[in-house]
């Protein structure tokens, strides 16, 4: 079971405020902010659902290749407003909200690439 995440990402506050308003569609929320001086080596900001952040953003050189992340949602409607939130924060289309029936018959998707290029979905696997 993975437990957290994230990815490294050249502008912080250009990528702070995309993962904010594109996540918040999910029901994420900024929980925890650290600069680098008391990490040590980079400011990171945490996102998830209250209390606990899963998804974390470093400052620094981002990965490469660019990394994909995929945040399971619990319906096609919550996958449509990530993609509108993400496309509306930045984001550039990778995949506009639809089923993918290659993967399974219910897999329902959506992928945006945030400001450094990471590939980031959301998902639902529900039947609708």
């Amino acid at each position: 079971m993975i437990d957290h995440t994230g990815v490294a990402v050249s502008d912080f506050e250009k990528s702070k405020a995309f993962y904010n308003t594109a996540l918040a569609a999910i029901g994420y929320a900024l929980i925890m902010e650290l600069p680098a001086s008391v990490t040590g080596h980079a400011d990171v900001a945490g996102f998830g659902e209250p209390p606990k952040p899963d998804f974390w953003i470093n400052s620094g050189s981002p990965n490469v290749p660019p990394i994909h992340i995929a945040f399971r949602v619990q319906s096609r409607a919550i996958v449509d407003a990530f993609y509108k939130a993400a496309i509306a924060a930045g984001g550039t289309d990778n995949g506009a909200p639809g089923l993918r029936p290659h993967y399974h018959p219910n897999y329902y998707g959506a992928f945006v690439r945030d400001p450094d290029g990471h590939n980031i979905e959301a998902v639902c696997h529900e039947a609708e």
